[in-house]
Order: C-alpha cells, then sequence, then structure tokens
C-alpha cells in the first residue's frame, strides 16, 4: 500500500504494551475470584452464630476442620507469580522510549516557541560547537539539530514541516506490529507453526466442544435437559399427583444417574443397604414396571429421600449420597414447579380440551415437598419436631399436656414466658435458652392488602369501571420481635371477649324480665325482622338513602336509614328521554360514529398514559429492590446438609378491573 510501511518491533519495545495488557486482564479477575477466602472470618462467623444454628447437619459439616490442602497454596503462588509479571512489564512499559512523537524543532534546540531568527541562530552555534563529531560530540545528536535549524530557518524546510509535521517533507506512515521479530524468522517457522495448530487446531475445538457438549445437555438452571423431559412427560400424564408419587417422580432425575452424572455414585454394597431399607420403611411399590422410576438409581434416591423424611438412621457408606440426594432436591423441585407452570401456560394459550392441564394440587404438593425436605418431617407429623431437643420423650410430653394442648409452634409462641418455661421444665436452662433462640428465628409473616386506583385523584375512591390496583404487602418479622405482638393481640381478644360475654348475660337477664311482661310484643318483632330478610337488597350503586321515622316499644322515636331501591322500569319521564335518545341515534347515525372515534382516541390516550404510569411505578420499585440485600439469615434445618437462606418477601401488586 502506498504511503504505508509496516515492520515488526525489532526492539521488542511495542510488543510489552500488549503483552502488559492482556497479563493484566487475566490476573486481576483471576485475582478477584481465585484467592482463597479467609478461613478465620468463617470460623469467627459460624461461632456468633452456634446458639441458634448449633445441632444443624450443615453447620457441622462446616465446623469441621478441612485437611491440609495444598491446592489454596498453588493458587496464591501462581496469582504471585502472575501480579510479579504484570508488575515488571508495568515497569518495562513506563521506562520504554516514545518512538511516535510530533516533531517539534524548538524542543530540539531548546528555544521557546516565537523566538527570534537571532536567538535560533545564536543557540545553534552554541549547540554545534558542544554536538560536533570533529570535537568528540554526539553525531546523531547534531544531525537532529541541524535538521531542526533548517526547519526554523529555510522557507522550503519551514512550508514542509508546518505543512507535514516533517523539515523533509511527506513521510511514510509507519505501523509497528506488537510483535518480536523472531516470530516471523525462518529459522523458528516451524516452531511457530507447530505452536498455531496445536492452540488453534486441536485445544480451542477441544474447549469449545466440550462447553458446547455440556450447555446442550444443561438448561439455564443447570438441570439436566432429559430430566425436565422426564418431569414433563409423568406430570403431564398425571394431572394430580399426591406427595408419595411426587416423591417417585422425583427420584427419576438423571442427575442421580451415574451414566449422566459423575457426581452420583453406585456402590456394590447398595445392594443389600437398599432392600433392608425398603424393608424398615414399607409402603414401596417395586413391582410395577414403569421406568425410570423403578431403575435402581431412582429406587436408590427415592428411599434415601424417604428415610430423610422419617428422619431414619441410615449406613455411613450412604450417609455421602443421601445428603448428595438432598442438596439436589430443591432445584429440582423448583424445575417441577417451572414444568407445573409451563404446562398450564400451554394449556391456557391452546384452549385445547384434550390438553391435560395439571391441577394446582401437584404444584401445592411441590411447595410442600420442598419444606419437607429441608426440614427432613413428614407432612403428618408435627411441625414442634422443627425445634431442637423436641422429640420422642420430650415430644409426648408436650402433646399429653393436657393444661396447654399445645400441638404446634404458634400455639407455643401464643404462651406466656412463665407458661412457656413449665411446659418445656423437663429442659435444663442451657438447653431451654437454645429452644427460644431457634424458637425466636423463625419467621412471623403478616399480609396487608390495598386496592385503588392510581391514575384518579382520590385513589380510595372506586368506582364501576375503574381499573383497581391490587397492593399486597407481605411483612417478614422474627418470632422473637411478633410473641410480642401475638400475645397483645390475644390479651385484646380475650378482653373483647370477656367484655362480649357479660353484655350477653345482662341482655339474657334483661330479655327474660322483658320477656315475662311482653310475650306478644316480642314474637310481633320477630315477625318484622323476618319479612325484611326475603327482599334482597339492591347493590350500594343502585340505592339511595331514606331516612324514616319508627317508632320501637318503648314508644322511643329512632331515625333509622334505609335504601330505597331504584326500580328497573323507571319514571315515566325516563322513559320519554329514552325514546328521544333512541330516535336521535337514529337520526344523527353519522355524528354517533364520529363520537366513537373520538372516544377510541382517548381510550387509546388513556392507555397510553396508563402504560406510562406503570412503568415508571415499576422502575421505582425495582430501583429500591436493587439497593436491598434479598438474603436474611439461614434456615434452622436440623437434617439438611446444605446452607438455605431465607429470601426477604417483596410486596406484590396486581391489577384488575
Amino acid at each position: 500500500m502506498a504511503g504505508q510501511q509496516f515492520q515488526y518491533d525489532d526492539s521488542g519495545n511495542t510488543f510489552f504494551y500488549f503483552l502488559t495488557s492482556f497479563v493484566g486482564l487475566i490476573v486481576i479477575p483471576a485475582t478477584y475470584y481465585l484467592w482463597p477466602r479467609d478461613q478465620n472470618a468463617e470460623q469467627i462467623r459460624l461461632k456468633n452464630i452456634r446458639k441458634v444454628y448449633g445441632r444443624c447437619l450443615w453447620y457441622r459439616l462446616r465446623l469441621l476442620k478441612p485437611q491440609q490442602n495444598i491446592i489454596p497454596t498453588i493458587k496464591k503462588v501462581i496469582l504471585l507469580a502472575g501480579w510479579v509479571l504484570f508488575l515488571f512489564l508495568a515497569y518495562k512499559v513506563s521506562k520504554t522510549d516514545r518512538e511516535y512523537q510530533e516533531y517539534n524543532p524548538y524542543e530540539v534546540l531548546h528555544l521557546d516557541p516565537g523566538a527570534t531568527v537571532l536567538e535560533i541562530k545564536k543557540q545553534y552555534r552554541a549547540l554545534s560547537l558542544k554536538y560536533h563529531p570533529d570535537k568528540g560530540g554526539d553525531e546523531v545528536m547534531f544531525m537532529r539539530i541541524a535538521k531542526a535549524y533548517a526547519a526554523l530557518t529555510d522557507e522550503e524546510s519551514r512550508k514542509n514541516w508546518e505543512e507535514f509535521g516533517n523539515p523533509d517533507g511527506p513521510q511514510a506512515t509507519s505501523f509497528g506490529i506488537a510483535l518480536p521479530a523472531w516470530i516471523v524468522d525462518q529459522k523458528n517457522s516451524i516452531l511457530v507453526l507447530l505452536v498455531y495448530g496445536l492452540a488453534f487446531m486441536v485445544i480451542l475445538p477441544v474447549v469449545v466442544g466440550s462447553w458446547w457438549y455440556r450447555s446442550i445437555r444443561y438448561s439455564g438452571d443447570q438441570i439436566l435437559i432429559r430430566t425436565t423431559h422426564i418431569y414433563t412427560s409423568f406430570i403431564y400424564k398425571t394431572q394430580k399427583m399426591d406427595l408419595k408419587r411426587l416423591i417417585m417422580v422425583l427420584a427419576g432425575a438423571s442427575e442421580f444417574d451415574p451414566q449422566f452424572n459423575k457426581d452420583a455414585t453406585s456402590r456394590p454394597t447398595d445392594n443389600i443397604h437398599i432392600p433392608q431399607l425398603i424393608r424398615e420403611i414399607g409402603s414401596i411399590d417395586i413391582k410395577k414396571n414403569e421406568p425410570p422410576l423403578t431403575f435402581p438409581y431412582s429406587l436408590k434416591a427415592r428411599v434415601l429421600l424417604l428415610a430423610h423424611l422419617a428422619r431414619m438412621k441410615i449406613p455411613e457408606t450412604l450417609e455421602e449420597d443421601q445428603q448428595f440426594i438432598l442438596k439436589k432436591c430443591p432445584a429440582l423441585l423448583q424445575e417441577m414447579i417451572n414444568v407445573i407452570c409451563q404446562l398450564i401456560i400451554m394449556a391456557r394459550s391452546r384452549e385445547d380440551r384434550n390438553f391435560r392441564l395439571p391441577s394446582l394440587g401437584t404444584l401445592e404438593n411441590c411447595m410442600k415437598l420442598s419444606q419437607m425436605a429441608v426440614q427432613g418431617l413428614q407432612m403428618e407429623k408435627y411441625e414442634l419436631m422443627q425445634l431442637p431437643y423436641i422429640e420422642g420423650d420430650n415430644l409426648r410430653r408436650i402433646l399429653n399436656n393436657k393444661r396447654y394442648k399445645i400441638k404446634s409452634i404458634r400455639g407455643m409462641v401464643s404462651l406466656k414466658g412463665s407458661e412457656r418455661r413449665n411446659l418445656l421444665h423437663f429442659l435444663e436452662d442451657e438447653k431451654y435458652d437454645e429452644v427460644m433462640a431457634v424458637l425466636g428465628s423463625f419467621p412471623h409473616v403478616t399480609m396487608d392488602i390495598k386496592p385503588q386506583v392510581l391514575d384518579d385523584e382520590d385513589s380510595n375512591n372506586i368506582t364501576v369501571g375503574s381499573l383497581v390496583t391490587v397492593l399486597v404487602t407481605l411483612t417478614r418479622q422474627t418470632m422473637a420481635v411478633s410473641i410480642k405482638i401475638i400475645y397483645c393481640s390475644l390479651i385484646c381478644l380475650l378482653f373483647n371477649h370477656h367484655v362480649f360475654l357479660q353484655q350477653g348475660d345482662v341482655n339474657k337477664v334483661k330479655n327474660k324480665g322483658w320477656q315475662q311482661r311482653n310475650k306478644g310484643t316480642k314474637k310481633a318483632s320477630k315477625s318484622k325482622k323476618k319479612k325484611p330478610l326475603k327482599k334482597k337488597p339492591a347493590p350500594p350503586s343502585l340505592q339511595q338513602p331514606k331516612q324514616q321515622k319508627q317508632k320501637q316499644a318503648n314508644g322511643e322515636v329512632v331515625i333509622k336509614e334505609e335504601y330505597e331501591e331504584l326500580s328497573d322500569k323507571g319514571s315515566e319521564s325516563e322513559e320519554e328521554e329514552t325514546m328521544r335518545d333512541s330516535q336521535s341515534e337514529k337520526d344523527d347515525g353519522s355524528e354517533r360514529d364520529s363520537d366513537r372515534e373520538q372516544d377510541e382516541k382517548q381510550n387509546k390516550d388513556d392507555e397510553a398514559e396508563w402504560q406510562e404510569l406503570q412503568q415508571s411505578i415499576q422502575r421505582k420499585e425495582r430501583a429500591l429492590l436493587e439497593t436491598k440485600s434479598k438474603i436474611t439469615h439461614p434456615v434452622y434445618s436440623l437434617y439438611f446438609p446444605e446452607v438455605s437462606y431465607i429470601y426477604k418477601l417483596i410486596d406484590l401488586t396486581f391489577n384488575s378491573i
């Protein structure tokens, strides 16, 4: 290409810029993600929550001191070596001379811009005497001084400098390639070709192929596509699944099959231990041939999951497999919920009567099974077993206490402190404090519903045809905070009930005395009260208030507000108006069409304004939620091997007409 010149970097200066950038792009993110975390901080955190979560399985697994592992040390050494290389390259770049810079003859002669000709000649003589080669000076520097002097004194040289940036006129544009010259050297051609072939023809295809093969096997939630197909098939086949059937389908996931998941294991001892557990559990149907639900891996997963829900003691060789299965359960149950929702959407969109629509009972059982798996508790068991030390004889003592009759956690929360301590008298003070700490960490959720019209001046005024927005606010508190609230509300409820009973007793006494004096009037009043009940009142929008004076039996006059129902037939004047309107509609058809067009335009404008309003509300809510953390604290689970966090509840908004 004319006017351009490409050359390799013989000195290697340009290559340092490229190499520094490349190493920095690798070292900085790798340090953030791969640097080993501080183990002391994790131990301190576990020590702070020991009082509440000390008996949880996941806590005990994390508290175990890991064996000496050389991998963190290797990571540190590699990252430190990368940083040393990065700093060395950055130092080399900082010391590299800038070869491509604008030519300025005033800087070469050490003069200020705008110097006179006399000052230029005087400075040129002084520098020539200093750098002349005949007097032992620098020849290169002398040539630069002579070139700068010509650019400022010679008219042609000065014109070339001002126009082209160089006293010698236009020069070829030089592009430096950020690779050293030895790469294109003929001596190293075979080696360079071998490296290129190995990198682009072997390593790159293998990496991309393995990534693609893995990506097509898994969904966006890291669930095997094969598992999704299995769940879709069985959920579509069975509209309503009970918990027993749901556990059977859950265990059929390909994540538990060693053929599709390398983390899943199959041991020779399974043929001995699994049949023993089946006999202990009972009620497991293994005769029905329904692949893959009756495959060995699926049967093993189902048995271990049922043993977990029954809190059975299993052999040590199966504990690791059971923990692996339990860790997979929340994600698999979430995938089942996604499949159910997708099938419901498909059924609604197709409007096909033959499409088998999953029931909401199946969706509810999935959510229940997720809670059961985390707590290690069957649905028919008592929820008090979620608390520490409340099982076996201790549980029977609580259930057999006829004084308090406590069977739920909420019932225990509603007790006074002295009553609760009396109920748990069989526990020592330390254990009782632990139970109270766990009980106080349980969630207490309240729901507040507020309907409003957002696009109206008075948002609380709801009229016929208004677009109502129902704002559902879920407030989550811990039981430790809500114990006082529940206790105070119970006191108020009991107080009101007691007052009501007292008033009822007084009314009974008065009625008895009054009944003895006026028996006939009571019968008449009953008949009068029964008559209005036969006539259904009209809706409030079709009623008008009417005040009537009514005399009671004791002679007092009371103002009674009633609602007079508007007749569907209407008055004669209304009939005349409707006739006139119909006649005018027949005569003025064109005007009516124009009015309809205007109404349609106005409706479109209103819809656009409403959409803008909804978008602004959603933006505000999204901005508010993004600034807050969604995770509160871990779930208290005695037998679940992984930490499961409780998430904060958010406001739910629904639009309705």
